[in-house]
């Protein structure tokens, strides 16, 4: 993993604090106007993190393992109580990663689709978050400050934008816990794997 100088690291924490401090947590205001339809081109893929210990790396979780959850293969299944993600693979196997999930309050299952994919994705905080946090920004673009990390996404279902997603994170002390608004975290170096492997249209179970 390449590691960010430190004056890049501490100018993208500086950016980032105030989001971080509300507890402000990854949604986005996409529609079903803006669904892409195939994959998008590869841009470059930055591995980069900014965990609380700025000279500290972190290890990716993802492992390849025998699949506990019967779906079939390029299905994405979510043990929010166990804090994993598995997508099934062909021969009755899994690749599985830490997550973080939705705090007391915020938790959900259920089955939705990714409806959209985006690379370094901007975030716009949904109007209710902004009335209790009118400080946040209304738009921030994508990158290494922004709460949704190097890839998102987007899960919908027949009523259309779930406004949930499964994206990365810039704060990997929250991997294994409870503490988004809702949406599914991984370490930015998952995320990207798991971004490769899966298309739209791909079926996601919430647990």
């Amino acid at each position: 993993m390449r590691k960010v100088s430190m004056g890049v690291a501490i100018a993208a924490a500086a950016v980032a604090g105030v989001l971080f401090s509300t507890g402000a947590q990854a949604f986005d205001s996409g529609s079903s106007s803006n669904l892409i339809l195939g994959p998008q081109p590869h841009g470059q893929v930055h591995r980069a993190n900014l965990p609380t210990e700025l000279n500290r790396e972190v290890a990716p979780t993802r492992t390849e393992v025998d699949d506990p959850t019967g779906e079939h293969p390029g299905t994405i299944t979510v043990d929010s109580r166990n804090r994993y993600l598995y997508l099934s693979m062909e021969g009755g196997r899994s690749m599985r990663y830490d997550i973080g999930v939705g705090r007391e309050g915020f938790a959900w299952s259920g089955r939705a689709y990714v409806g959209r994919r985006a690379e370094w994705p901007a975030w716009t905080p949904p109007a209710d978050m902004l009335k209790r946090r009118p400080e946040l920004p209304r738009v921030m673009k994508g990158g290494i400050a922004n709460p949704l990390g190097a890839r998102a996404m987007y899960l919908y279902n027949g009523h259309g934008d779930t406004m949930f997603r499964i994206h990365g994170t810039n704060e990997p002390d929250t991997i294994g816990q409870a503490v988004s608004s809702g949406c599914i975290r991984l370490l930015n170096d998952d995320i990207v794997d798991l971004y490769e492997r899966v298309k739209v249209g791909a079926t996601v179970v919430v647990l």
